[in-house]
């Protein structure tokens, strides 16, 4: 038994995922619908999920804002992390409106009271903001969580650092415990595939299916169409043999190994051979790992967007806008845990008034599809981090009169002196 349990601890979470998938499945096709057994994995899977988030957003958010660190020479860099996040939310939003996907949730027993209008949403977003924050840690009152996160982050950034290190360590702890949670997905996985192919039968794999191609395609755009534009109006070059290179240096060994975090080594080497600033890279890519969180906006605005759409919740573009702001922010908070940008869905669920209940079967079904979502989500953030750093690197080799060949290994020289100069020399 204990060898059973090496072997299988040795396997990587997306191979153990992919084996609970197809046992569920199976189960679902070929087993009684009545195992109670089976369900109970995913039931107890989602419960553990719902009790954690509240948890993690609060620490995760205070702890990201007490530590940001930011300077002069990256004010470039982090204007483009955070309009870059914002760009990719709009684009999930009209990618929702364009093509709606509707989930397969348990509303049972669940009110589908939609907002009247802006007004409304307004009004419960204000109401919730100010809520006590131990009740809203009580009740995942996320916008209440969101809101007391913040400003006790913004505050602690004039406590000792001591200080801020404890809610740094806390953070960590709690992100610990997620994994720990996270490592049972094969297992909640398991349960919920074989409840729902028991109970709506195999055609639920096409919901699946266009729920992924809806995230990716999102996520193509940002990569190759949003994110080159911005690079373009900021260094005035092409930008494609730059997109290019980073997707092929740094995206492809996020997509494998779905870290940010893990990342930033490879993303040190690249701008290395780009022949960056160190100074600037040395800063830029551990924060871009933390708060350029394209992909995780992405994601949270998607499946938020399917959740109001199941629940027969519309939209208004005011509604929509602040929908963006809320996921490029608490995306940021999103980094350093495996599936965290799935985590924050409850907190987007809530600015429409969606339950927890129903928030937590979005972050379920998130995980299933999470085999490509979670990869092709971390090598977009993965791949703009060098994007961004080596676009404000190059503005700033333009600006001072030296050539540059974007996407290109290159040592700068200095720029040619004019002929009187050299005479006088």
């Amino acid at each position: 038994m204990n060898q059973v349990i090496s072997k299988w601890n040795g396997l990587g979470l997306v191979t153990r995922i992919v084996i609970g998938l197809v046992i569920g499945a199976l189960l679902g096709i070929f087993a009684p619908a009545d195992l109670p057994v089976i369900p109970l994995l995913g039931t107890l899977f989602v419960g553990a999920l719902k009790a954690v988030a509240p948890i993690l957003v609060f620490f995760l958010v205070s702890a990201t804002l007490a530590n940001a660190k930011t300077s002069g020479s990256m004010k470039t860099i982090v204007i483009m992390y955070v309009c870059s996040t914002l760009v990719a939310a709009l684009v999930a939003v009209v990618a929702s409106f364009i093509s709606p996907t509707i989930l397969t949730l348990d509303i049972s027993g669940v009110e589908k009271a939609a907002p009247s209008g802006i007004g409304e949403v307004l009004t419960t977003l204000v109401t919730n903001a100010f809520t006590n924050p131990v009740t809203a840690l009580m009740n995942a009152n996320y916008i209440g969580i969101l809101t007391w996160a913040v400003a006790l982050g913004i505050a602690l950034r004039a406590a000792k650092e001591a200080t801020r290190d404890v809610f740094t360590d806390i953070s960590n702890c709690v992100a610990k415990i997620v994994r720990w949670v996270i490592s049972l997905a094969p297992f909640g996985i398991l349960g919920l595939v074989y409840s729902s192919i028991a109970e709506n039968g195999i055609d639920i794999f096409y919901e699946y299916g266009h729920l992924i191609l809806v995230l990716v395609a999102v996520m193509l755009i940002c990569a190759l169409v949003t994110n080159p534009i911005m690079a373009f109006i900021i260094m005035g070059k092409n930008p494609f043999p730059l997109v290019l290179r980073t997707l092929k240096d740094s995206g492809l060994y996020a997509f494998f190994t779905r870290s940010s975090a893990a990342n930033i080594p490879v993303n040190m080497d690249l701008c290395e051979k780009l022949g960056l600033d160190k100074n600037s890279y040395s800063l830029s890519i551990p924060l871009g790992a933390t708060i350029n969180m394209a992909g995780a906006a992405i994601t949270i605005t998607v499946m938020s967007m399917a959740a109001a759409a199941t629940m027969g919740i519309s939209v208004d573009p005011v509604s929509a806008v602040l929908l963006c702001v809320l996921a490029a922010i608490s995306a940021c908070g999103a980094s350093g845990v495996p599936g965290g940008s799935l985590l924050l869905i409850p907190l987007a669920c809530s600015l429409f008034g969606i339950s927890n209940d129903i928030a937590m079967q979005c972050v379920a079904i998130g995980l299933i599809i999470g085999v490509i979502q979670d990869s092709c989500e971390t090598a977009l953030n993965s791949s703009s981090d060098v994007l961004f750093t080596a676009v404000a690197d190059y503005r700033a080799k333009i600006k001072a009169g030296i050539d540059v060949m974007p996407g290109k290994d290159a040592v700068y020289e200095a720029p040619v002196k004019p002929v009187a100069e050299t005479v006088l020399e």
